[in-house]
């Protein structure tokens, strides 16, 4: 009785096929273990704004209102930001006078404009403004970034 010699003919097809699914399934099997695997103690749960450092955030914001003086020509007024832990909620202009919106027609329309954007984004990054209004825009969003680091230390300027 002898063995019989068995000779397996593989097309190239098939290898490269097979090839194909293994390292697909070792793919899928990599990424199930990374998306269901437990989040780490360390993990931030919100994302950091301004360039902040992702790994110190807990909470971004001490909740509450924040408030900037801004001086134009001898006007004065105040730019208030309210926020909670973790969101920036409103931006408006206080203390608004008539000979402020007279001066200066762009104030209030500009503010506007910045205040929809950086809370749909949470953040001050990345805002556009029109060319007209580049200055005004700026000073606002000087004003707007002092306030939101008054938020992040924690000192409420009203209530």
């Amino acid at each position: 009785m002898g063995s019989k010699t068995k000779i397996m003919v593989f097309r190239m097809r098939e290898l490269i096929y097979t090839g194909i699914f293994i390292t697909l399934g070792i793919i899928l099997v990599i990424l199930m273990i990374i998306m269901f695997r437990p989040k780490s103690a360390s993990a931030p749960s919100t994302y950091p704004a301004n360039g902040q450092d992702s790994s110190s955030v807990s909470a971004r914001y001490t909740p509450g209102v924040y408030t900037t003086p801004i001086t134009l020509n001898d006007n004065a007024l105040d730019v208030e930001v309210t926020v909670d832990s973790d969101h920036i909620n409103s931006i408006r202009l206080v203390n608004l006078s008539d000979s402020v919106t007279t001066m200066y027609p762009l104030v209030q329309p500009a503010l506007e404009e910045l205040a929809q954007q950086i809370c749909e984004k949470q953040s001050t990054e990345d805002i556009t403004y029109s060319e007209e209004s580049r200055y005004t825009s700026q000073v606002l969003l000087d004003a707007v970034n002092s306030a939101l680091k008054t938020a992040r230390e924690g000192t409420p300027t009203a209530e």
